[in-house]
């Protein structure tokens, strides 16, 4: 419902700039990509859509980034009407929450997301104002705050971030608001707790710990694989070149602002890139993907497996045997979904001669990640690809269990016996 009225609104002739006009279907994949915060986009959002377009735009990220059950809470709050359980159930499940006790993370997630943002902003504007003025200087200051901070990807640019390759404050800037976007509103509610409790969560301890190896990790291989952007070189110095190899370290995962063509990059960095897309951030933030800790899990109790161990343990904890399910489920349906993505966009798309499967595979994974960013084949997408990256981009924002609960109406079915247990070769 959140996509139909947003298509509707880009839809009034105020939202498109003078002397251009927009198909349904323009506007309905603009409207999919802001709610979804991905960032793909048919046209380009600076010169296309008015100040109307682009404030409709801007509501629709902060509504996808924050969640739509995070507002129907919040406004059943704010005229002191009681929840009912079933709206409180759904909650729990789109925020990723373990119980409903857990439900007043929402006040959270409203006070802090509109703290961060409004910082955000006022740290923009002091780069913003002296290049474009007041007025000019406050829109884009309050437009890509809200598009880095949802991890949207959106741009009023044109080119993303391009024209900062050079500007280390953006870049930080930026950077911050990527970073507290995807790290997920239970996990900053944990970290701002710490010091009544002096105690983190399995969950705020598993996410941090799989992201900073991560980070470290993607740094390392940009780092070598691009060395250190040396085809940038000729435009700015090592220091900014390290800069921006950090930022690109940071961005793959969700945010999909860039602050240079992605296709300069060389087959391993555009490999690792993809890799990254895939797992996306930190459950119950405004990032896609598998997430983090499905990824931590999973490689926690491979170990544990290679090593003979009966139990998988982490931080002096036991996962459960639930969680372990959940976690494999998740990555096998992923792996399935993005497997079928590829295969229907190979075979009917209109493809560069080149290198056309890696085109592809970048393309769904940065829909399914909800990334944005794009290898340049986004706008020749003939109208199933266009239904295709949509629905990719729906499944990754609203989460593959929640989809995948939907179709197949699953409720725990409790059987009253069970069958003989026996093993099959693996490996």
């Amino acid at each position: 419902m959140v996509i139909a009225i947003g298509t509707v609104l880009l839809l009034l002739p105020c939202s498109t700039a003078s002397g251009l006009r927009t198909s349904f279907m323009t506007v309905f994949f603009t409207s999919t990509s802001a709610t979804c915060v991905t960032g793909l986009t048919l046209v380009s959002t600076a010169t296309h859509w008015t100040l109307f377009g682009q404030t409709v735009i801007a509501l629709l990220m902060e509504v996808g980034g924050l969640g739509f059950m995070t507002f129907a809470v919040m406004m059943s709050l704010m005229i002191r009407r009681r929840v009912r359980m079933s709206t409180r159930l759904l909650t729990q499940e789109a925020l990723n929450l373990d119980n409903l006790s857990q439900l007043n993370v929402v006040y959270l997630i409203i006070k802090l997301s509109l703290l961060i943002q409004v910082c955000g902003a006022a740290f923009l504007f002091f780069d913003f104002y002296p290049r474009y003025g007041l007025g000019k200087g406050i829109w884009f200051s309050i437009f890509h705050s809200i598009s880095a901070f949802c991890n949207a990807g959106f741009d009023l640019f044109g080119n993303s971030m391009e024209n900062y390759l050079n500007d280390p404050y953006m870049i930080c800037v930026l950077a911050v608001l990527i970073v507290a976007g995807s790290l997920g509103f239970l996990v900053w509610k944990d970290l701002l707790n710490y010091h009544k409790y002096h105690h983190l969560f399995l969950h705020t301890q598993l996410a941090l710990r799989t992201g900073a190896v991560i980070f470290v990790l993607s740094f390392i291989v940009y780092f070598v694989t691009e060395h250190n952007l040396a085809q940038l070189s000729n435009q700015i110095s090592y220091p900014q070149r390290l800069l921006n190899t950090l930022f690109m370290a940071i961005t793959p995962r969700t945010a999909g602002l860039v602050t240079f063509p992605y296709t300069k990059l060389s087959a391993a960095g555009i490999s690792l890139t993809i890799i990254l897309m895939f797992i996306g951030g930190t459950p119950g933030s405004t990032a896609g993907g598998v997430k983090t800790t499905t990824i931590g899990l999973l490689a926690t109790q491979s170990i544990a497996t290679l090593r003979g161990q009966r139990d998988t343990n982490f931080a002096h904890r036991r996962f459960t045997q639930s969680n372990i399910n959940r976690a494999l489920t998740l990555f096998f349906v992923a792996l399935c979904i993005v497997m079928l993505a590829i295969l229907l966009l190979v075979e009917t798309q209109d493809l560069p001669k080149h290198d056309s499967l890696s085109y592809v595979t970048f393309e769904v994974l940065a829909a399914f990640g909800t990334t944005g960013i794009s290898l340049g084949i986004t706008q020749s997408l003939n109208l199933f690809g266009q239904l295709v990256i949509m629905s990719l981009m729906f499944i990754g924002r609203v989460g593959i269990y929640t989809v995948m609960f939907s179709i197949f109406n699953a409720q725990p079915n409790v059987k009253s016996y069970r069958y003989p247990e026996e093993s099959v070769l693996i490996g």
